[in-house]
């Protein structure tokens, strides 16, 4: 997912002018992009309350107003006017991420923005200029991955609405949305993806299963629990092949050497994802389309930046108790140090405080952004 893409954006347009037509049009279409669905908001109870809402919409509003108040209830996530509306964008996707990367290198490209600081992709409500965009890209000779987005966050800027796109998840994979996006808007560390995604993915995780027992649905929480082993499984072969290819990008080979190797890496990754998923998974083929579709450097690092440091914020969590307040309390502390310090320190932490074998710092570090919604905790 892409988030806390398009906040303050009317501010980069401003601010933008010195940076080229270029810039001013890319922030021109994220905030046209933003406003237009903005102004298609529906009130999620008005929907539920409308006798000429359709069946099935109305039990999917009614399933994520439950939700939403549980995320406020029993997550300690945000009681603001987020994920109370509701918007039809009569597409596939709400926006588009390009990710790019060297073709020897898995460090992602990033791009800086006032304000929020730097991500390692660049989003489109247009997929006719993302594409261009990527076409650029590839032009200067950097591996590229467009993916489509169901859902991004303002971090509380504006009121976020429930999207159709959204809709195409399950029930736990609703709240798993909604939960991850609110998450954001609890704690934000600027200039770091992999620390934000992998935060939020804890609460979108831990907040589920606490969901789903709630609820009594143990059969749900059974196949919830299936997906994450798979998830979990699909992420180590795709980092054991990032260190194959760390090992080939630091080799004094030839450009064309490396190439080859590189080849043969993505291949052996398709190879042992086919043999776990004709014997371990007994045929579950839910990640086919990422391996049947192009893979380098650009999707490899996507993948990297949602999937990796899940476990120590769990890990955190397990330490809190299961405290959601204590544990946003805890990752806030970790997010205030400097960024060369947060990934020991979630690893060396053996406390709720997050302490480990870190000093605690004199004052919250600047890169650490609350917003204005997830303020007194």
């Amino acid at each position: 997912m892409m988030h806390a893409f398009f906040r303050s954006v009317a501010a980069m347009i401003v601010m933008s002018g010195v940076a080229g037509c270029t810039s001013i049009s890319y922030y021109a279409q994220s905030l046209k992009g933003h406003l237009e669905i903005m102004a298609a908001r529906q009130d999620v109870g008005k929907l539920i309350d409308n006798p000429s809402t359709p069946g099935t919409l109305r039990a999917r509003m009614a399933s994520a107003s439950a939700i939403r108040q549980f995320a406020i209830d029993e997550l300690a996530l945000p009681d603001n006017n987020s994920y109370r509306s509701y918007v039809d964008v009569g597409r596939d996707a709400v926006t588009w991420a390009i990710f790019a990367a060297p073709e020897f290198s898995l460090t992602p490209r990033t791009w800086c923005f006032p304000v929020f600081g730097c991500v390692p992709y660049r989003g489109y409500f247009s997929k006719r200029s993302a594409i261009e965009t990527a076409v650029e890209l590839q032009r200067q000779g950097l591996d590229v991955y467009v993916t489509g987005i169901t859902a991004y966050s303002t971090l509380g800027w504006s009121s976020d609405p429930l999207l159709s796109t959204m809709l195409s998840q399950d029930e736990a994979g609703l709240a798993g949305l909604v939960f991850h996006e609110l998450a954001h808007q609890r704690v934000y560390v600027q200039d770091d993806s992999g620390f934000n995604e992998a935060f939020a993915t804890a609460v979108e995780t831990t907040g589920v299963r606490k969901w789903l027992r709630a609820n009594g649905d143990t059969a749900g929480l059974r196949r919830y629990e299936a997906d994450r082993r798979r998830r979990a499984q699909f992420l180590a072969l795709v980092s054991q092949t990032r260190d194959e290819l760390r090992h080939v990008y630091d080799d004094s080979a030839t450009s064309e050497q490396k190439r080859a190797a590189k080849i043969a890496a993505i291949e052996r990754l398709r190879m042992r994802y086919r043999e776990m998923r004709d014997s371990r998974w007994h045929g579950y083929r839910r990640y086919d389309v990422w391996f049947d579709s192009p893979i380098n450097n650009a999707k490899l690092a996507a993948t990297s930046v949602y999937g990796d440091r899940v476990a120590t914020f769990l890990r955190l969590f397990d330490l809190c108790s299961g405290d959601f307040p204590r544990f946003f309390a805890s990752v806030r502390w970790i997010g205030a140090l400097d960024k060369s310090d947060r990934a020991e320190a979630l690893k060396a932490a053996d406390s709720c405080d997050g302490s480990g074998q870190i000093r605690k710092p004199e004052a919250a570090n600047r890169s650490l952004m609350y917003s204005a919604a997830g303020a007194g905790d």
